[in-house]
Formats: C-alpha cells, sequence, structure tokens
C-alpha cells in the first residue's frame, strides 16, 4: 500500500514531535507463520522482508526497514519453532528490547512499540501467550503492545471469504469480531495484561491493512521509553 508512506503525516509528525524522539520504532514479532514478514510487506509496499513457507521460516536475525523517515519496522524471528531455537530467539528478542540510545545526556529505550501478531487460522494460543508473558512483557511496558490478528481470509478454513473482493462476509465478520473479543480475554487471562481489541486484517490480500497502521499511529507513545518498567 504506497499510500501507506504519506498517509495521516502530519499527524504523525505532530505526534513524534510532541514525543521528541524519530523515528517511532516498531517490534513486530508472533509464532512462526503469523504473517510478520508478509505483513511488513503489505505496510511496505514492496518485498523488502523475505516470506517463509512451511517449517522453514525466512527470518533468522532482526532486520530493519523504514517505511519512511517517521516509522522504521523491525523484523524478528518467530517463535514456536522448538525448544532450542526458542530460547536463541527470545534471547535476540530480550536483547533487542534493551537496546538504546543516547540523547542530550540521557538513554531510552530504541523500541517504542511491540507488535504481536496472532495467526487468525489457528486456535493455539500457546506459543503467543508464552511470547508475550514470558519474554515481552517482563522486559517492556505493556502499556506499549500491541496485539492484532493476521491471516483473516483463513480464520474460517478459507469459507465466507470473497475471493473476488477479498473481503469476508457478514458470518466472516462476525466471527472475526468475536475472535478479537477472545483473543483480547484469554491473554488477560494468561498473562493479567489487558491489551487493546487486536484489529483482524489480511496482509496477503491487503485487507484491513490500514486499519492496523491507524491503531500504530493511534498508539504512538508520548513520551520517549524509559528503560525501566
Amino acid at each position: 500500500m504506497a499510500e501507506l508512506r504519506e498517509y495521516r503525516k502530519r499527524e504523525i509528525e505532530n505526534r513524534l514531535n510532541i514525543a521528541g524522539y524519530r523515528p517511532l520504532d516498531i517490534l513486530v514479532t508472533g509464532a512462526t507463520g503469523a504473517g510478520k514478514s508478509t505483513t511488513l510487506n503489505a505496510i511496505l509496499s514492496g518485498n523488502a522482508a523475505k516470506i517463509g513457507t512451511g517449517a522453514d521460516p525466512e527470518t533468522m536475525e532482526i532486520g530493519d526497514y523504514s517505511l519512511n523517515d517517521r516509522i522504521r519496522l523491525w523484523d524478528t524471528p518467530g517463535l514456536g519453532d522448538g525448544i532450542d531455537r526458542d530460547a536463541i530467539h527470545s534471547r535476540k528478542l530480550v536483547d533487542m528490547l534493551y537496546s538504546t540510545y543516547t540523547m542530550n545526556g540521557k538513554t531510552y529505550g530504541l523500541i517504542d512499540l511491540v507488535l504481536v501478531l496472532v495467526d487468525g487460522s489457528s486456535r493455539d494460543m500457546g506459543t503467543v501467550f508464552k511470547l508475550i508473558n514470558n519474554v515481552i512483557i517482563p522486559n517492556f511496558q505493556k502499556e506499549r503492545i500491541i496485539v492484532a490478528i493476521n491471516q483473516a481470509d483463513i480464520a474460517m478454513k478459507g469459507a465466507h471469504w470473497n475471493k473476488y473482493t477479498n473481503t469476508p462476509d457478514s458470518e466472516l465478520r462476525a466471527f472475526l469480531e468475536s475472535k478479537a473479543v477472545s483473543v483480547r480475554t484469554r491473554i488477560h487471562e494468561e498473562t493479567g495484561v489487558w491489551i487493546p481489541k487486536p484489529v483482524c486484517y489480511s496482509a496477503e490480500h491487503n485487507h484491513n491493512v490500514k486499519a492496523l497502521y491507524d491503531k500504530l499511529i493511534d498508539s504512538i507513545p508520548t513520551h520517549r521509553r524509559p528503560l525501566v518498567k
């Protein structure tokens, strides 16, 4: 979506000027198969992030991609590929959450927001709960965590998705609304944290990607991130 490069430009600049930092750094994470790289490609309108298939995910290291001089996105390895790999990837995520920069003699956390992606086609939330509860929450301010549900097009095994318009019908929309509420409630039950209601979208078909981007813009913090929680 090329138009996202200039979408809400003035408002983003105003928010960042008030907060006193630039760019907005967003760490994108989730379980393997949740569509992190596909989401980045949808936002960036290109093939900046390689897309993994099957059990061999492409993203093994953390890399950054700039939408413009205001927004920078960080792709990360997915969790859920085995105990040993998850331990390595979790360490990388924690190290990234503690990355810093110094301005005017003060040190701040580099990452401003964490976007956790959920696979809309799966009922298994175990990896996401572990990621949020064991990796992110202990090392990052909970009010800066956003959750979104990708792959809305296959949330009901592909049923009720209009392949001609790439939009959900009324039954699928109701299902996705219910799933968003359920995911939010289950995350609270597992972690004790209330996150904003997730946006449901399909990066593959560019459905509701702008709504996801709106959520990120609306969540721009009003100040730089301190290192302590």
